[in-house]
């Protein structure tokens, strides 16, 4: 059907999370990339204060990876892993994940995409395994208020960010939600609901999209218990705090916690192609993979270990370790938190949030908030226009989660710019 004067010069590509609308009159064309800078189809630069959606980890334009995947795309681009299929590239990234994460007799499902996958993974195994050991009523899978796990239909019943899923209505049923830092409020859920119908729990150990908020003191280790001693899955979800975000190989680390199952994603291969991966403990494997079972975890993508985008995870962790890149986040940590800290002092800010390495939100103040609706979106636009990429979460906060590549001199750069787009934005 020929495309109507109204739709002739729209483009054809609906972008996510956006007003087509307003996109429809311009977009941005980032068309290359390096270090912690990206630059648009005009040659105009633009420091990446988000590192793309959390993720660029290792910096744009790390040739390294884009010749692992063609040099495995040479050998074998693709082949599926159902049944007794494997691959070599997924069998040794699963085998140095597993040796990376805080989890016993960690065993890794590859997913294709980002965290959605993982979670939608992580969540259907849950309620799997309580059936596999004989307590099918164990269902209810419990999150939290803030809390973002993607978009697939699990990811979007459990998060907390209600205008991700007010649009949708009830897409996945016998899910539960507590305050994001109460774990008395968890143990209470617990009860109302009843251990015995409990499957999961589901927690970022920093809240990330939701406005990144690090958890209070002790938080973490009290919901591990409460989940241990109600015999219930703990899912930590480190699809943003995995691979060294935190300045430790995994937020679990950070915090002290193992968890039943891990969700990664983001960067464990820092974006150079999609891929992402549940971490199951020896216990949730058991019933799978002990010798004699008949069990089946009936899941699995087209895409599950693909062999490109396993050799680019590999690359990717060679990076890291080579570079010395986790240690390096947990050295920008202050730096960060010191080139941010005079944003707190801004009309329009009401908080400041740093804390674990390079994850920080700048929050805008409610008065202002309230005065201007518009004010978080007229920011980011504010400082893109200065050179700057950032985000709104949740309308309330700017993100800023970096490339480990970057440097101290533009981590203030980052912090000049946003002053001067809040100062623009002032009425």
């Amino acid at each position: 059907m020929p495309r109507t004067a109204s739709t002739a010069s729209a483009p054809a590509m609906w972008n996510p999370f956006a007003n087509m609308a307003a996109v429809a009159a311009g977009t941005v064309q980032i068309v290359r990339g390096e270090g912690a800078t990206v630059y648009d189809s005009t040659g105009r630069p633009y420091l990446d204060a988000i590192a793309s959606l959390w993720y660029c980890n290792v910096g744009h334009g790390r040739a390294e990876l884009a010749d692992a995947a063609a040099a495995q795309m040479r050998e074998l681009a693709a082949y599926q892993t159902y049944e007794v299929f494997s691959n070599p590239p997924a069998q040794a990234l699963a085998a140095r994940v597993a040796e990376l994460v805080p989890i016993a007799g960690a065993r890794v499902f590859f997913t294709p995409g980002g965290g959605s996958d993982a979670v939608d993974t992580a969540a259907k195994l849950s309620r799997a395994f309580w059936r596999a050991v004989g307590q099918p009523s164990k269902q209810v899978i419990i999150g939290r208020s803030h809390a973002y796990h993607g978009v697939n239909a699990y990811g979007t019943s459990l998060g907390g960010i209600a205008v991700n899923a007010e649009q949708f209505g009830p897409l996945v049923p016998l899910v539960e939600h507590v305050p994001w830092d109460d774990a008395a409020a968890l143990a209470k859920m617990i009860d109302q609901v009843g251990a015995d119908r409990v499957s999961a729990f589901i927690c970022e150990p920093v809240v990330g999209a939701g406005g990144v908020y690090f958890p209070p003191p002790g938080y973490l280790a009290d919901v591990q218990q409460i989940c241990r001693d109600a015999d219930i899955l703990f899912i930590a979800d480190e699809v943003i705090t995995g691979f060294g975000r935190t300045g430790a190989w995994f937020g679990s680390h950070r915090y002290g916690i193992e968890p039943d199952m891990m969700t990664v994603a983001k960067g464990l291969t820092s974006g150079y192609l999609p891929l992402g991966a549940v971490i199951a403990g020896g216990r949730v494997a058991e019933p799978f993979w002990r010798a004699g079972s008949a069990e089946i975890f009936r899941h699995g993508y087209t895409y599950s270990g693909h062999p490109a985008a396993c050799a680019v995870g590999l690359a990717n962790l060679d990076i890291l370790e080579r570079k010395q890149l986790v240690r390096r986040v947990a050295e920008l940590e202050p730096e960060l938190a010191a080139a941010l800290a005079p944003l707190a002092e801004h009309d329009l800010v009401g908080e400041v949030r740093t804390g674990a390495g390079l994850l920080a939100a700048i929050e805008f103040a409610a008065a202002a908030r309230e005065a201007d609706p518009g004010l978080g979106a007229r920011v980011v636009a504010e400082a893109r226009e200065r050179g700057v990429i950032t985000r709104l979460l949740r309308g309330v906060a700017l993100q800023v989660s970096p490339p480990f590549v970057i440097s101290t001199a533009e981590l203030r750069q980052l912090a000049e710019v946003l002053v001067a787009a809040l100062d623009a934005s002032l009425r």
